[in-house]
């Protein structure tokens, strides 16, 4: 997760999933999240970047509802209703460990920028 700050960030974190099985992968995720995050019921996904997955999934005895989009393929979504939104770089499951450790590094490091350094 990226450090708070007084600047804006385009991203707070960065996801690095074992495999595109989204109804495998997001428990895990959201399992791993600080607890201040609050309890996440909406995620929105790339619908091409991920394996089939329904409307929505229940998840630590919650609902979870998954939106689809095509509108930002390298990212993931989540919002917790009275807590906020988090915008997380989402690295490729096949990613090399050294070309992940230098996106991660990339997208955490520049407030203003993302994985391309502004680019």
């Amino acid at each position: 997760m990226a450090p708070r700050g007084v600047l804006p960030r385009r991203l707070d974190g960065v996801w690095w999933p074992y495999s595109r099985d989204l109804l495998t992968q997001l428990p895990l995720l959201l399992a791993a999240l600080p607890t201040a995050w609050g309890h996440v019921t909406g995620v929105t996904v790339n619908a091409t970047a991920w394996s089939a997955a329904p409307g929505r999934m229940f998840v630590a005895n919650q609902v979870v509802r998954l939106h689809k989009s095509v509108a930002a393929p390298d990212t993931v979504v989540l919002l917790a209703p009275g807590h906020g939104r988090w915008d997380l770089l989402v690295v490729a499951p096949d990613t090399t460990e050294e070309a992940a450790e230098s996106l991660m590094a990339a997208a955490l490091d520049d407030p203003a920028a993302g994985p391309d350094g502004g680019a």
